[in-house]
């Protein structure tokens, strides 16, 4: 980068430069499989300092590619000005009016612990540290979709700064194409500092993972099967295939349920037809503890995923995912959608119709397993009843936004996008221009 003091010069907070120690370390994103060549780090120290930055890349003729600690880096990001926005960590909860304001570098267990002191909740995911805007930003699944929609349905304000380097405080009113592609469209558009969304009552929650040995999956997949088909929108189920190195491969149910834990155990009584599980960790539970479900690493590590959304599962569906083993993959995760996630939505995907999204992941420990891994995500995909759309966050870096949006819908991103970032200085790892 020319004149790397300019750019020192131009922000308070940290800069990393190719040759610096920390660089490499600083750019690299949550997967380690992807590669991000960027030309710079940049860690603002408040918006402000995010407004500063946009000022000079414009006068640079540089741009940005915004990511708290990239969960969902494409590698897109190649001569840019990676911009960490790890320290706009404010948060503050309003109890009464059931509102929260998130500041673009918190992580959704952060969120969680502090709803859950008044008996709220935002609408996390498996993990608790993704980063609330950034899983906003992409449309967002949640362990309370079924009860409550996308994440990016709860948000009613963003705060950015745009591409001209103004700060602007942005909701449905003030600009409703740019409100509308920032609920789910992806982050190409402005600088998202802080989000403002509803939380939800959840004074009561029950959750907890069920595992059994692989032997007992066709048993399991029945059960989940009847569950699901007549769940109410406060009960969420997801089945998981697992296979990790060195263990025996097994089955899991993991559950949530806004409500009583007698309610809940009565919906899932087929579980308890089953056989003897390994282990059954279901309790009443804080909306705080949600993370600890899945127990997903909290580290950064190198992963290959796809996901999938099924338009159904029937005998058909269930007979293929069990008819072999999943290695090399670790996982095979079936989530359970419908509820308020199949009924309109004024964002930029819509209604998930399909009842159930697949998620398939492995670990390229070398050239020889990745390319294993991908075959058979593949395989499964082309032998499964796929609708051929799929989540934002679902995407994995060889996909692009065509896979998650109409053409319709895309066309109106592109408009949004040529208004107010012409000279496209803000990069998201899925530009909508492919």
């Amino acid at each position: 980068m020319n004149a790397p003091h300019l750019l020192r010069s131009a922000v308070r907070g940290r800069v990393l430069l190719p040759g610096d120690t920390d660089f490499d370390a600083a750019r690299r994103p949550w997967n380690l499989a992807v590669e991000q060549p960027v030309a710079a780090v940049v860690e603002a120290a408040d918006a402000n300092d995010v407004a500063a930055l946009v000022r000079h890349a414009r006068s640079a003729g540089l741009a940005i590619a915004v990511q708290p600690n990239g969960h969902g880096a494409t590698g897109r990001a190649e001569g840019t000005i990676l911009l960490r926005t790890g320290r706009l960590d404010a948060l503050e909860i309003d109890p009464t009016g059931r509102r929260a304001r998130v500041g673009a570098g918190v992580p959704s267990g952060r969120v969680q612990a502090a709803a859950a002191q008044h008996g709220l909740t935002g609408l996390p995911g498996s993990s608790p540290v993704v980063s609330v805007t950034g899983v906003a930003l992409g449309g967002g699944l949640s362990w309370f979709g079924r009860a409550y929609g996308w994440v990016a349905d709860a948000v009613t304000a963003f705060d950015i700064v745009d591409a001209e380097a103004r700060q602007r405080h942005v909701t449905a009113d003030t600009d409703p194409d740019l409100f509308w592609a920032l609920r789910g469209g992806g982050g190409d558009y402005a600088i998202v500092t802080a989000i403002e969304l509803a939380l939800q009552p959840a004074p009561r929650l029950f959750g907890g993972r069920v595992l059994w040995s692989a032997a007992h999956a066709p048993e399991v997949m029945e059960a989940y099967r009847q569950i699901t088909a007549v769940a109410p929108d406060e009960l969420t189920v997801w089945l998981d295939l697992l296979h990790f190195p060195g263990a025996d491969p097994m089955v899991a149910v993991d559950v949530t349920y806004l409500g009583a834990e007698r309610e809940a155990r009565d919906l899932l009584g087929q579980l308890d037809h089953l056989p003897r599980p390994i282990s059954d960790s279901r309790r009443a539970m804080q909306v705080s503890d949600l993370g600890g479900i899945t127990a997903e690493p909290t580290d950064p590590g190198a992963g290959l995923s796809r996901g999938e959304l099924l338009t159904r599962l029937d005998d058909a569906a269930a007979k293929t995912l069990l008819a072999d083993p999943i290695a090399p993959l670790l996982s095979v995760q079936i989530r359970h959608l419908g509820g308020a996630l199949a009924r309109p939505s004024d964002s930029p995907h819509g209604p998930l119709t399909e009842p159930y999204a697949l998620y398939l992941f492995g670990i390229p420990t070398d050239p020889a397993t990745a390319e294993q891994v991908t075959v058979k995500q593949r395989a499964l995909a082309d032998a499964l009843p796929v609708s051929g759309r799929k989540p934002l966050t679902f995407l994995n870096p060889t996909e692009s936004v065509s896979d998650a949006f109409t053409p319709a819908v895309l066309t109106r991103l592109r408009g949004v996008k040529r208004r107010h970032d012409p000279r496209n200085l803000v990069r998201s790892n899925f530009p909508v221009g492919g």
